[in-house]
C-alpha cells in the first residue's frame, strides 16, 4: 500500500509538471518500481510521466541503460558516478524533458563501514544535459529506507519545478 504522503507529493507533481509540459521519466534500481507505482496512481499522469526502468541487477544496469561495467566495478553499482549514468541512460532511451534515477541500499544487509545501509544516490538529468546529485543515509528497515528514497525523489522534482518558475 503506498502511503498517502507519497500520493500526495506526487499528485503535486503531476500538477506542476503538467503546466510546464514538462515530461519525465525514471531509472529505479533500489525502489524496485515503487516510483512507477505511486505515478501511474495518479489520474491523468500519462501526460507527463514517460515510463520507469526498473534495472536491479547489473547486467539491467548495461543491458537497459547502458551503464558501462567498469564504471561498477571501479565505483560500485551504489555511487555517485553509477547515478548519474543511470540518468544519462533514460535521456538515451526517451525523448522526456527529466530523468531522474536512484541507487542505494536498503537492507537489511549489504551495508559497509564506507556505505552504510540507507545509503542512496539520486541523480537528476534536464535533455539539455545539466545533471544534479543528491546523496541521503536514510534510517529504518527496507520498506522505511525505499518508501523514504521515493519520497525523496519527488520532493526533489517538485522543488525543481518551484525552482525553475
Amino acid at each position: 500500500m503506498v502511503p498517502d504522503s507519497l500520493l500526495a507529493l506526487a499528485e503535486d507533481v503531476v500538477e506542476a509538471y503538467r503546466k510546464r509540459g514538462w515530461r519525465m521519466a525514471a531509472a529505479e534500481c533500489t525502489t524496485g518500481g515503487l516510483f512507477s507505482a505511486v505515478m501511474t496512481t495518479i489520474p491523468g499522469v500519462s501526460a507527463v510521466f514517460d515510463r520507469g526502468f526498473v534495472v536491479y541487477s547489473n547486467e539491467s544496469k548495461t543491458e537497459v541503460l547502458k551503464v558501462k561495467q567498469d564504471l561498477m566495478i571501479q565505483y560500485g553499482a551504489v555511487s555517485q558516478e553509477v547515478v548519474r549514468a543511470l540518468a544519462q541512460g533514460v535521456l538515451t532511451q526517451t525523448q522526456v524533458n527529466w530523468a531522474i534515477a536512484e541507487t542505494g541500499i536498503a537492507g537489511p544487509n549489504g551495508g559497509t563501514p564506507e556505505k552504510p545501509v540507507g545509503t542512496t544516490y539520486l541523480a537528476l538529468i534536464h535533455r539539455s544535459g545539466k545533471i544534479q546529485t543528491r546523496t541521503f543515509t536514510f534510517k529504518g528497515d527496507r520498506r522505511s529506507i525505499r518508501v523514504q528514497m521515493v519520497s525523496a525523489m519527488l520532493e526533489w522534482m517538485l522543488e525543481l519545478s518551484i525552482e525553475t518558475n
